[in-house]
């Protein structure tokens, strides 16, 4: 799921950031791509929580649901909009099947092996990195 986030300049250096559909949900990084990095685990850290409650998670919004919500007026002023995707550790591993060409599996081995990492490690963290953007 990928939910809509409030990007704003801060007074001090730096830059906060919201998530409309999580109310308290905040984050502050010294950049954006800082604060968009801790906002991505304020957003798994607060849907956790949720889950551990007992609680259903709030359908994503679009940003044109956001944008004519008045109830956000005030709090979209001046903000710059991001997708943040929400990226939940549920720690249960699953095996699945997938097919990659042999030079590809051959570089991920060999990757994976200069970390210290298993192929599924190695591959998770890729999937994670290219999920959240970067």
């Amino acid at each position: 799921m990928i939910y809509v986030a409030f990007i704003h300049r801060d007074e001090a250096p730096g830059y906060g950031i919201s998530f409309p559909d999580f109310p308290g949900c905040v984050s502050h990084g010294d950049s954006i791509e800082n604060a968009m990095r801790l906002g991505r685990e304020a957003l798994g850290f607060h849907a956790e929580g949720l889950l551990a409650d007992g609680m259903a998670l709030p359908a994503p919004r679009s940003v044109d649901a956001i944008m004519a919500d008045d109830d956000l007026a005030e709090w979209r002023e001046g903000a710059q909009i991001a997708h943040v995707p929400l990226m939940l550790d549920l720690g249960s591993p699953r095996r699945v099947n997938v097919s990659l060409d042999y030079g590809l599996l051959q570089a991920i081995d060999a990757a994976a092996r200069a970390r210290g990492m298993t192929r599924s490690a190695f591959l998770s963290s890729a999937a994670r990195k290219e999920l959240a953007g970067g």
